[in-house]
């Protein structure tokens, strides 16, 4: 074969720059100039020399040759698959279609070209290539953009080789030799490639000398993303954080904690485990397992693996996770339809067990053309991050027309066509078993979901996006110098250079044909987010993607995740939907997690909550206390208020001690009257009418104090309660003293001679009532002054109940105003005492003896009872003491004498008194 070689005018930096770019290295001149020797034979004196020359060409500043060397070349690797579009402008693609599965290479010897005829078509992918032609179309049909100017496009496969991916990356810009053209006038201005990250590395090697753009259709790595402006990237799908984000609020929406964790064994694999595995744990969410699929590059491998393969499907089907978290890339997607049908096969007798698959973007649910044929059910249900796409309009009528014998250079077609279709071509020379011929009249849209799909995917969305970001680009670039180029000519387009459009790529921003605005933010990645998309499967191995959710960048704050419960489909063996994915069953209200040893802390044990706390959610880490106004219910999974209690008239303890209080006020008003309508009588003067009098009037005073004590505890019936009681029993054991020393002076007094006479009258007694009264004034003064009473609250006595009260503010002093009483009942008593053997002419003292007898038991027996009891039963022990000593008072005085004035007038005289000694 003939070529004819002249110096490559793309030059790899600005022709205004005499060094070479600090981006060419010596490894990348060793690692052409190896590429080289294996692309050529020694026996080659062309090639030789060109060898020769070759780092001298990469050195030396680029000069224009002025002579044309011909050169035959006897042989060459030649890359079977291409597809080719002429155009005035080129954008090459690189896509990952074709699988080749390679024996052992053997780096001393070429690559021979009939190993790459072992190739597997991955068909799903077969519509990234569709959407880069589409496009094209569109943007040559279109006479706003690049008007007058044709574009075209190159294609090459990646072949999920490395090797194969350099050669393609060196046929891209070039063809045999780096910096030299042969008999082509491609202008190659960007590439869009490739799908996974290590391809795109690979890819980047080359270009990036080159400084040609270079716009990835798949998620990457954080780390990479956030490198200089230097790099020759342009992602055309969001940062890979978000889908992070969004994996993590998907467990968190549906609760699951317990997840198994599946992943590429590779760069990228464990930078996702080592990223989530924290973000995880920040959440509460625990790995149940965390497995590799194994990397495998050649033939043998495969083989090696399936025992490894039934391994790990034994760990995730026999885990209690019923969600499995997948991350990977096409070819751990090609190998988890390997592992799951294997596995199948082994469980054939087995009821199958449903999990929740959670794929991340860059599987895409791809399949090789002999897995199109394996049962999808195990994946109804699952749940996949996709890159964000839209409805292109047009584009499922350009996938209907399809046919392989209007191809037009589409290199890729034919293998597609035989592999799907199950046929063979006229002019083909396989012995595959075949179906039929090919005819072109199959259509796209017969084949199954898990082979093609006619709606457009995320990934082949972000390849048509990425050829119209080129295409604007290249319009703003033309645009100031367009006329120029035209008049010209189409040869001054071949002076540009792919490095001159990376500002117009970093600034472009254009509404795409589906209506969204496509730009690229700082860190040069394109402004997207994630769909969720959920699957639902058919018996015929299709199935059918509903998008239930979304990770929307541009949303507000705290609402980029979301997701419609609805529209979930789960899978057939579930029982509960959404099923659950934890480590035990949670933890009921009423009870608190307790961890558990030497397990992940979403393993633990319930313990019941304290007396007194509460749990009124599931999985509550600790019980908590209710607010002091609030008291736990039976199962102690809420808090109910507490009802407020006091000693009122409402109760019926409250309305006995009133209607007792009534009956004792109504004796001693009836006590009142006898003694003002027999005021005359010898009985009534004889016993200190005034004094008597105002005895009985405090008497009913006692009697009628509880009812303060029975009102609601306030502020004013706080001061009233033990002042109003202490004053009113010092004025009625005041006058019962009165009386006492009033009989023994009297008694004195008769005597011959006796000085007391002058003391016997009604100014003794009332000046002993005043000076008792006015001492225990004195106490109340002092008590209001310090620390008075004031209502307040009792939450902690009774657990169901706020026993509203009043506070006694100084107990000292509330302890001095019963002592001074108590003081006054015993002077009465022991005056009484010893005066109870005097003549009974004058004799009330053995009445009075017994009256404070009751008086000082009642008051003796209220100290031990009131400080026992608490609430309102304190204050009903006061009214009964109250009611008691009163009706002690009333009975020993009074009945007595009204027994005689009624019953008894006869003994009501001046005669009966006189002669009763």
């Amino acid at each position: 074969m003939g070529w004819e070689c002249k110096p490559l005018l793309l030059s790899p930096f600005p022709p205004s720059s005499t060094e070479p770019s600090s981006s060419l290295s010596a490894s990348s001149l060793s690692s052409s100039s190896a590429s080289l020797v294996g692309l050529m034979k020694r026996e080659n004196i062309c090639l030789s020399m060109l060898m020769f020359i070759l780092p001298i060409l990469f050195l030396l500043p680029h000069t224009v040759c002025k002579h044309t060397t011909s050169c035959t070349i006897s042989y060459m690797l030649r890359i079977p698959h291409e597809y080719y579009w002429p155009g005035d402008l080129i954008i090459g693609g690189l896509t990952s279609h074709l699988f080749v599965a390679l024996d052992k290479e053997d780096f001393n010897e070429m690559l021979a070209t009939h190993q790459l005829l072992n190739l597997l078509v991955v068909p799903k992918n077969y519509q990234h290539i569709l959407a880069l032609a589409f496009a094209v179309k569109e943007i040559n049909e279109n006479p706003k953009i690049l008007p007058n100017i044709t574009l075209g496009f190159h294609i090459y496969d990646s072949y999920f080789n490395q090797r194969m991916t350099y050669s393609a990356a060196l046929k891209l810009p070039s063809t045999i030799v780096p910096n030299y053209k042969c008999n082509t006038q491609k202008h190659l201005m960007a590439v869009i490639g490739g799908l996974d990250f290590d391809t795109s590395i690979y890819l980047a090697d080359i270009l990036g000398v080159y400084k040609i753009p270079q716009l990835t259709y798949g998620s990457f790595a954080l780390q990479y993303a956030e490198q200089t402006q230097s790099t020759p990237f342009y992602w055309m799908v969001p940062n890979e954080a978000h889908q992070y984000t969004g994996i993590v609020e998907l467990l968190l929406h549906f609760g699951w904690t317990w997840v198994g964790l599946l992943s590429g064994e590779n760069d990228s694999g464990e930078r996702f485990v080592q990223t989530l595995k924290p973000l995880l744990s920040q959440k509460g969410i625990c790995l149940a397992f965390s497995e590799k699929t194994l990397k495998t590059t050649y033939l043998t491998e495969y083989y090696a693996m399936y025992s490894q393969w039934i391994q790990i499907y034994h760990v995730v089907m026999e885990s209690k996770a019923k969600v499995v978290v997948f991350y990977g890339e096409t070819k751990c997607m090609l190998g988890l339809r390997i592992m799951v049908a294997l596995g199948e096969l082994e469980n054939v007798t087995k009821t199958s067990v449903g999990k929740v698959w959670i794929l991340t973007a860059q599987l895409d649910f791809t399949a090789l053309a002999y897995q199109m044929s394996l049962d999808m059910q195990v994946f109804q249900g699952s749940l996949s991050f996709a890159v964000h796409s839209n409805v292109v309009q047009g584009f499922k009528a350009f996938l209907r027309v399809h046919n392989p014998f209007e191809a037009n250079g589409n290199g890729f077609v034919n293998q597609f066509w035989a592999e799907v279709f199950l046929c063979l071509f006229p002019n083909s020379n396989t012995e595959e078993q075949a179906s039929g011929i090919c005819t072109g009249d199959e259509k796209l849209e017969d084949l199954p979901s898990s082979g093609f799909e006619m709606s457009i995917t995320g990934h082949s969305y972000s390849v048509y996006n990425a050829v119209y970001a080129t295409a604007h680009a290249l319009h703003a670039m033309l645009l100031p110098k367009y006329r120029a180029a035209v008049e010209g000519g189409i040869q001054d387009l071949q002076m540009l250079q792919p490095w001159q459009l990376h500002p117009f790529l970093r600034s472009v921003s254009f509404n795409n044909s589906a209506g969204e605005t496509v730009s690229f933010a700082e860190n040069k990645e394109v402004q997207a987010g994630f769909d969720i998309t959920n699957m639902a499967t058919f018996p015929n191995n299709s199935f059918v993607r509903v998008k239930v959710g979304r990770v929307d960048l541009e949303a507000a704050p705290g609402q980029e995740f979301s997701i419609d419960d609805n529209r979930m489909i789960w899978h057939r063996s579930f029982h509960q939907v959404p099923p659950l994915s934890v480590c035990n069953p949670s933890c009921s209200p009423g009870s608190s997690k307790e961890k558990k040893e030497g397990e992940p802390f979403c393993c633990y044990d319930c313990a019941p909550c304290p007396q007194g706390k509460i749990s009124s959610q599931k999985d509550m880490d600790e019980c908590v206390s209710c607010r002091e106004d609030h008291y736990p219910n039976r199962d102690q999974s809420q808090c109910i208020p507490k009802t407020i209690s006091f000693l009122s008239f409402k109760t019926p303890l409250g309305i006995s001690l009133a209607c007792f209080s009534l009956f004792l006020s109504f004796l001693t008003l009836v006590v009142q009257a006898i003694f003002t309508k027999h005021q005359d009588t010898p009985l009534v003067r004889a016993n200190n009418r005034d004094l008597t009098y105002t005895l009985l009037t405090f008497l009913l005073l006692c009697f009628l104090c509880p009812f303060i004590f029975l009102s609601p505890p306030g502020r004013v019936s706080c001061l009233l309660r033990q002042m109003a009681f202490g004053l009113v029993f010092t004025v009625t054991v005041s006058c019962v003293l009165a009386k006492t020393i009033t009989v023994v002076l009297a008694f004195v007094a008769t005597k011959p001679g006796s000085r007391m006479r002058k003391w016997v009258g009604k100014r003794l007694a009332s000046a002993i009532v005043i000076s008792c009264s006015l001492i225990q004034v004195g106490i109340c003064t002092v008590w209001l002054g310090m620390s008075p009473p004031f209502p307040d609250s009792d939450m902690h006595s009774v657990m169901r109940e706020i026993i509203l009260g009043c506070n006694e503010g100084s107990v000292a002093l509330l302890y001095c105003v019963l002592g001074y009483l108590g003081f006054l009942a015993i002077i009465s008593f022991v005056v009484a005492f010893f005066a109870r053997k005097l003549p009974d002419s004058f004799n009330e003292a053995k009445f009075i003896t017994f009256s404070m007898v009751l008086f000082c038991s009642v008051w003796i027996s209220f100290v031990p009872v009131y400080l026992s009891t608490n609430g309102k039963y304190m204050v009903a022990v006061e009214i009964f003491s109250i009611l008691a000593s009163s009706a002690g008072l009333l009975g020993s005085i009074f009945f007595p004498k009204c027994y005689i004035i009624l019953l008894r007038p006869d003994l009501n005289s001046k005669e009966c008194l006189i002669k009763r000694k």
